[in-house]
């Protein structure tokens, strides 16, 4: 039976979150706060499950990382910055953006006008929606949490203080607690999953173990990706630039003063007939700014962070190779799975995602990212310091880098 209150001890002495802690994590109310929680409950149950089953990478051990990018995102820290850096360097938005100051010329002020561009993009970055990827995303977030890492401190609660291999009624009963069936909500992948999980705890054969964790965590990443294919299309697909929009706050800040100052300057524009014009300059920058912010958006969502500085770029083919114990695999159900979502059998070559918002295509990266990193050590260290651990159990946003 499940014991509701026994403490699990781990990695670094580390103690399981419970079923409670899970719940009352994705209950909190802040999206930046719940998600830096949400990012140190995942590495808690890494350690953990990694104590049990040799140190190799289990699916909590990717979503810490995973989820440690997600919160820039929702934070907005870096998209708005890249967002800015490719309007700036993107001849289409500059041409376009000289045709809005040609149409206002005559009711822009010079001083105005000396910076016009730079008020131009910021105008553009205020109404491209950021806030509604950071949405998609911090809801993306929480959903695979109060799932997925409710049923991880469920299992750990079960069998983090050992496994046996007489423990088949254990295993079934928890597998019987999970939806039966297909993903999205079917969760026919997370019963497999746990059960290749409990049995990398009970095999000494270390190769056998490898083989089981990068089954279980493709299984687990199966399912996640399922599951989050409305949200990372609605990230995807956020940035729409409404062209009156955008139009209003130019004016608000290309013909600055009180109420009557700007309706005569307007009036000035109209009786010139340049309105019109600025409309349709407008309407044009909106398009080519569309299609730049959207890609920053991509690039952005396209971009994992893993310890020690390194970046991965999902757009490229992994940087990496197979460990000596995931080079040939002989597990069945494993070399089954594969050909499913992997089409290069053994090879990174390809892995480079084409299109995020396409799930075969994220699930061919994940998969080789998944092998080739399944034996890394600094995986499992410390998304945050103590003293940031310290704030977010007081439940406050910590100080420094994030």
């Amino acid at each position: 039976m499940t014991r509701t209150g026994a403490e699990v001890r781990g990695l670094g002495d580390e103690i399981s979150p419970l079923v409670g802690e899970v719940e009352e994590i994705a209950a909190h109310a802040d999206p930046v706060v719940r998600n830096l929680r949400i990012t140190h409950c995942y590495h808690r149950l890494s350690r953990v499950l990694a104590a049990r089953t040799g140190g190799g990478a289990n699916w909590c051990t990717f979503a810490v990382w995973a989820s440690k990018q997600v919160g820039q995102t929702i934070r907005q820290e870096d998209l708005t910055r890249a967002v800015g850096h490719l309007l700036k360097s993107s001849p289409e938005v500059a041409a376009s953006v000289d045709l809005v100051l040609r149409g206002l010329r005559r009711g822009v002020p010079q001083e105005v006008l000396d910076h016009a561009h730079g008020v131009v993009r910021q105008a553009v970055v205020t109404t491209a929606r950021l806030d509604d990827v950071s949405a998609a995303a911090a809801q993306g977030n929480l959903k695979v949490f109060e799932e997925i890492a409710r049923e991880f401190a469920r299992f750990l609660a079960e069998f983090g203080d050992g496994a046996t291999s007489q423990d088949e009624r254990r295993i079934q009963e928890f597998r019987e607690a999970l939806r039966p069936g297909e993903p999205p909500e079917g969760q026919r992948y997370l019963r497999q999953a746990f059960t290749r999980y409990h049995r990398a705890m009970t095999t000494r054969d270390q190769k056998r173990r490898a083989e089981l964790l990068l089954l279980a965590n493709v299984e687990v990443g199966l399912h996640e990706q399922t599951r989050l294919q409305p949200e990372i299309t609605a990230a995807m697909q956020a940035p729409v630039i409404d062209p009156r929009e955008l139009e209003r706050r130019l004016f608000d800040l290309l013909l600055p003063g009180n109420r009557v100052g700007k309706w005569l300057r307007l009036a000035l524009l109209t009786v010139l007939g340049r309105r019109t014009a600025v409309r349709i300059a407008t309407e044009h920058l909106a398009d080519q700014a569309r299609t730049v912010v959207r890609v920053a958006v991509t690039r952005h969502l396209m971009t994992l962070a893993l310890p020690g500085g390194e970046l991965l770029n999902l757009a490229d083919d992994l940087p990496a190779t197979f460990p000596p114990l995931l080079a040939e695999l002989s597990d069945p159900e494993l070399l089954a799975l594969l050909e499913i979502v992997d089409p290069t059998p053994d090879s990174l070559a390809g892995t480079a995602a084409r299109d995020w918002a396409d799930l075969p295509d994220r699930m061919h990266y994940i998969t080789d990212m998944f092998r080739c990193h399944a034996l890394r050590d600094d995986l499992l260290g410390a998304p945050f310091t103590a003293e940031q651990v310290e704030a977010l159990q007081a439940g406050r946003r910590p100080s420094g880098a994030l």
